[in-house]
């Protein structure tokens, strides 16, 4: 089964993970700059690097649908830049999921494919797809939707180790970001994790630096650009998150639901 995902950030990855390892021949779709944070756990960057792995799994930059296509045959997630997903129609693919994340729904429709699953708020379940599954922490998260839509973003992060907005970095200025830090270092609060405009992006708190932007791409004022987990554990910036494997199973659920009813 061919399915294509648009978004390759750190939650689409985890969907990705999650349908690789249940036999899913997988694309992923996303920006020709990515902008994911959490670089170390993203599909993402294979456009920067040509190639990259996750946990145990290897994505590959393609060039054309053509390839992308041949790679998903040969077991390998295959990453195109194609953030307006025009390769769907020449890939005709059995899936697509919505899995950007924006808060919004960035052009997923119904007819992109026989199941069509939106990830997060921004889509209603008969209008621009067939199921949707929850990302907001908490007691549904993960949870698939066969009417309505997800919970609503209410602009706080997720609590982690007694944390909310506090772990999040945002860019000081407008400019070119220009990172001083690397991913699983840990920080201090008042430390310098990146200039933008020569303005300093200070750390403010205590942890682990589990993502931060890459080097030379634009931001905007208080564009999140980076993340410190209070808990301190460095592995934890190289495996994929609770939340992202979740709303992945919540994902691999809707896929197969969804499936069988069409071949039922």
């Amino acid at each position: 089964m061919l399915v294509v995902i648009r978004g390759a950030g750190d939650i689409a990855t985890g969907i990705a993970l999650r349908l690789y390892r249940a036999g899913f021949h997988l694309i992923l779709t996303d920006l020709p700059r990515p902008t994911s944070i959490r670089r170390t756990v993203c599909f993402s960057e294979a456009i920067r690097l040509g190639e990259t792995r996750v946990e145990d799994v290897t994505a590959r930059l393609a060039h054309s649908p053509q390839e992308a296509a041949r790679l998903a045959r040969e077991g390998i997630v295959a990453v195109l830049a194609d953030p307006e997903g025009a390769c769907i129609p020449t890939l005709k693919p059995d899936g697509v999921v919505g899995a950007i994340l924006a808060k919004r729904n960035l052009g997923t429709r119904l007819d992109m494919a026989p199941a069509v699953v939106g990830v997060g708020p921004g889509f209603t379940v008969g209008v621009d797809c067939h199921a949707a599954v929850e990302t907001m922490r908490g007691h549904t998260l993960g949870r698939v939707l066969y009417t309505g839509s997800p919970l609503p973003n209410t602009g706080v992060p997720g609590n982690i180790g007694g944390y909310t907005s506090e772990r999040v970095l945002r860019a000081p200025a407008e400019g070119i970001f220009e990172p001083k830090m690397e991913i699983g270092q840990q920080v201090k609060a008042g430390e310098v994790a990146a200039l933008v405009d020569g303005k300093p992006m200070l750390c403010t708190i205590d942890g682990c630096l589990r993502g931060l932007l890459q080097a030379g791409v634009p931001v905007f004022e208080g564009m999140k650009c980076g993340d410190i987990d209070p808990r301190c554990k460095p592995e934890h910036c190289l495996c994929a998150s609770d939340k992202a494997l979740s709303v992945g199973g919540g994902v691999l659920e809707a896929l197969l639901h969804l499936t069988h009813a069409l071949e039922g």
